[in-house]
């Protein structure tokens, strides 16, 4: 493979699979495949870095396909809302296979670029169902709930005042869900838990979520739940507890963070990667690829709190996660915006 020119206009990264590069990210994706001569070409749109939670685990998710031989893998970050179809375009027209990324704030206009590109398949974060009219194009989005509730069954235990702070991005279903999850897992170990919730209508703003899970503390949470980037910061600080979303932070705050919900999206990825290459690829919901049971989402190794949480937790949560995993229990999906309580 050799990397092509970059258009006029876009900010992107080529990336290239081998040896190394597996070594580098100790990833395990996709088995080297013997159906397809050639790697499928992917292109990433996303509107923030891609050091930002949640974009983070689909480019990792793209990298672990490059370094495993199933697809060349170009990316744009940082794309507003206003150049998201612009980028769309320009990624089709050079024959790009697979277009991932999320929509959730361009939705129409997304969908009007997808219509006219329909040998090209896209692949989308979106708060909204497939079309069936746009057959090239399948929806995703971080179905984690079930994690999400066991890290807040062990949020529940670690509580000494049962007030616990949840800062997020936007009240959207692909965050309410999460919150509604934790609180539910929480009141497993404290039914007369408190809540205070705030969104701080942005994807990735530190300092003021930063600022607002200092004023939960100053009302008294002594656990916060850190759907966004900036809330450990503050529980770091202020000497308390946080709960993570999405990603592993616990190496990079050893003493705060106790527990956290991750997101895998390579389950999601290489379904659509393997469709893309065999011809079928169509119109579906992808968000069942993030269900625990897919493999799509785990609860964290628990690293420097191993061993601190009580045991009660830790045993109501193995019996949860092997229910979830066997199907005779469910966690309840609620996309309905949470409220303090």
């Amino acid at each position: 493979m050799t990397a092509r020119i970059k258009p006029a206009g876009l900010n992107r990264r080529h990336l290239m699979a081998t040896a190394a590069g597996a070594a580098a990210t100790g990833l395990v994706g996709l088995p080297k495949r013997a159906f397809a001569a050639d790697p499928i070409k992917v292109a990433g749109i996303y509107t923030v870095p891609v050091e930002q939670q949640w974009v983070s685990r689909i480019h990792v998710a793209a990298e672990a396909a490059v370094a495993a031989g199933a697809a060349e893998y170009t990316y744009t970050e940082n794309t507003a809302n206003t150049d998201y179809p612009r980028v769309m375009r320009e990624y089709a027209e050079q024959g790009y296979k697979l277009i991932i990324g999320e929509i959730f704030g361009v939705e129409q206009e997304a969908r009007e670029v997808v219509a006219d590109y329909p040998e090209t398949a896209f692949l989308l974060g979106s708060s909204f169902l497939h079309d069936p009219a746009l057959p090239n194009l399948s929806v995703f989005d971080n179905y984690i709930q079930d994690a999400s509730y066991l890290s807040g069954i062990i949020a529940g235990a670690m509580t000494q005042s049962g007030n616990i702070g949840i800062v997020g991005g936007f009240p959207i279903p692909e965050v309410n869900r999460l919150i509604h999850a934790f609180m539910a897992g929480v009141r497993e170990m404290r039914a007369d838990a408190t809540f205070q919730v705030s969104f701080i209508g942005s994807w990735f703003d530190p300092p003021k979520a930063k600022e607002t899970a200092f004023a939960m503390i100053d009302g008294g949470a002594d656990l916060l739940y850190a759907e966004r980037f900036g809330v450990s910061d503050a529980a770091q600080e202020r000497g308390i507890l946080a709960v993570g979303n999405v990603i592993d932070t616990q190496a990079d705050y050893p003493e705060t963070v106790v527990a956290s919900a991750l997101w895998h999206f390579e389950p999601t990825l290489n379904a659509a990667l393997a469709k893309v290459a065999d011809g079928s690829f169509t119109a579906d919901n992808y968000g069942t690829y993030s269900f625990l049971k897919e493999g799509g989402c785990s609860l964290a190794p628990l690293g420097t709190f191993e061993g601190k949480v009580p045991e009660a937790a830790m045993a109501l949560v193995a019996e949860r996660e092997a229910a979830i995993r066997d199907g005779s229990f469910t966690v309840e999906i609620n996309d309905e915006e949470p409220t303090s309580s």
